[in-house]
């Protein structure tokens, strides 16, 4: 099954779909290796991970493409890629989806914000114009060669023009044709319950460590009416502390003979980068290499 069906089939379930975030081609094999079904790969997450540097807006589209393609190349289970506001007008929107789509991601997420964007979760944000928006959307439909890349239309607008005009405005992306809803940061359960409610749409919620959502579990988010909920930056702290400390201890050790405990060991690295398949490719290449040559002797001999 192709990986933008399968991950149309997990949206429309009827059990919730859990994406881990992800920042590298490492991060994702971990995921996949977990049983994940399908990840997420957030604009947060990749700009810390490529740049070192906060998520406002500074990676641009062959960047983000590249960094797609390499986790598309490393994993084969669907990934929800974050296409932040499409890198310009309708016509640059409908660019980002064909690259996106080449790159090998399962669905994009386009947002509403004025460019320069920002974390989601971050102060100053503003909002484009609705019209402007839909336009948007119409170019991603219409740039997508295969109809089951989903196309999730993202509205910043809780934070500027509150709640209700955030529900309007993702009930008009949703008439447009969105695929599915992400409305950015609500405040609370109940805005969040209204949210699913009012929007006849498959909607995905965003658990952000320290944002301006409460975070609920999955089980509670499935009944409050979402269909998805992405953990986008998890992985990046987690991998965030533990390397700040490592670092830190190697210091001031001077060696990693204490350290060890931290690690995985050399074989067991190896399973996860897929060493041991590749080893088992090169040897029946090589096999066959050799098996050719020795058929293409006989014949010449026969000759």
């Amino acid at each position: 099954m192709r990986l933008t069906k399968r991950f149309r089939d997990l949206i429309e379930a009827e059990e919730i779909l859990i994406l881990p975030g992800i920042f590298d081609a490492l991060s994702a094999r971990l995921a996949a290796e977990a049983g994940f079904q399908a990840v997420v790969g957030g604009g947060y997450a990749a700009t810390a991970s490529l740049i070192g540097a906060p998520d406002i807006g500074q990676l641009g589209l062959a960047e983000m493409a590249d960094h797609y393609r390499r986790l598309a190349d490393s994993i084969d289970i669907p990934i929800l890629a974050d296409a932040d506001t499409g890198f310009g007008d309708s016509v640059n929107v409908a660019r980002t989806v064909r690259a996106y789509e080449r790159a090998g991601v399962a669905a994009l997420i386009i947002e509403d914000q004025v460019a320069p964007k920002r974390c989601g979760h971050m102060e100053g944000k503003r909002v484009i114009p609705v019209a402007d928006m839909i336009a948007k959307i119409k170019a991603a439909l219409d740039a997508r060669v295969d109809d089951d890349l989903m196309i999730v239309a993202r509205t910043d607008a809780r934070a500027i023009e509150g709640l209700e005009a955030a529900v309007e405005r993702a009930q008009l992306y949703r008439a447009v044709g969105a695929d599915m809803i992400f409305v950015e940061a609500p405040l609370s359960t109940d805005e969040m319950a209204y949210i699913c409610s009012d929007i006849a749409a498959p909607c995905l919620a965003n658990n952000v460590e320290g944002g301006k959502t409460p975070i609920l579990s999955a089980e509670r988010l499935e009944e409050v009416g979402y269909a998805a909920v992405a953990f986008p930056v998890s992985a990046s702290y987690v991998a965030a502390k533990a390397l700040r400390a490592f670092f830190s201890d190697l210091h001031a050790a001077g060696d990693t003979s204490t350290l060890t405990d931290r690690m995985l060991h050399f074989a067991a690295f190896h399973e996860i980068v897929g060493l041991p398949k590749l080893r088992e490719q090169e040897r029946a290449c090589d096999a066959f290499a050799r098996e050719f040559l020795e058929r293409a002797a006989e014949l010449d001999r026969e000759d």
